[in-house]
């Protein structure tokens, strides 16, 4: 089911289109919310999820893409960045649920990986190019998008870099 309607959504929508990228959003009730429910109700690989992480590196959000089989690494994510590893002072930490919807314009369980609310740097790790399609949150917790991970790099602005290890949940 497609549902354009909602301004969540509809940003998302807006923002691929600027970007040349042709999406169709899917609505599922059951829920999208984990990496582990988008694979079941899609009907695809854990792994070919796209999680939004957002991240707080030296005071600024940033934007992290990982596969939904993997886990972001603090300290590739720190190596990629430049920055020092997480610590008393907190360089590079995870963002709050209210940072990440400040930085983003949308709640954690429904961040896409773009269309948010301000500019962010945005990182694609390399293990979500591996697949042919990953499946993306689209601004609800029950909203999702197919698109080639390529074309998920050049519309996102990422940066393609290593900052992921296994999952060992799977989540």
């Amino acid at each position: 089911m497609t549902d354009a309607g909602h301004p969540s959504v509809q940003r998302v929508l807006d923002a691929a289109a600027e970007q040349g990228l042709r999406i169709e959003i899917r609505r599922f009730p059951q829920g999208t919310r984990t990496a582990a429910d988008a694979a079941r109700a899609v009907g695809c690989n854990v792994g070919q999820i796209v999680k939004s992480l957002v991240f707080v590196a030296d005071g600024q959000p940033i934007l992290v893409l990982v596969s939904g089989a993997d886990r972001a690494d603090l300290d590739l994510l720190s190596a990629a960045l430049g920055t020092a590893k997480s610590s008393a002072s907190s360089p590079i930490r995870r963002a709050t649920p209210d940072e990440a919807r400040d930085a983003t314009g949308y709640s954690i369980g429904g961040i896409p990986p773009l269309g948010h609310a301000r500019v962010l740097p945005v990182l694609i790790d390399e293990g979500l190019l591996r697949h042919e399609v990953v499946w993306a949150a689209a601004g609800l917790p029950d909203a999702v998008f197919a698109v080639a991970p390529d074309d998920l790099t050049r519309a996102a602005r990422a940066r393609i870099v290593a900052v992921s290890r296994a999952d060992p949940s799977g989540s």
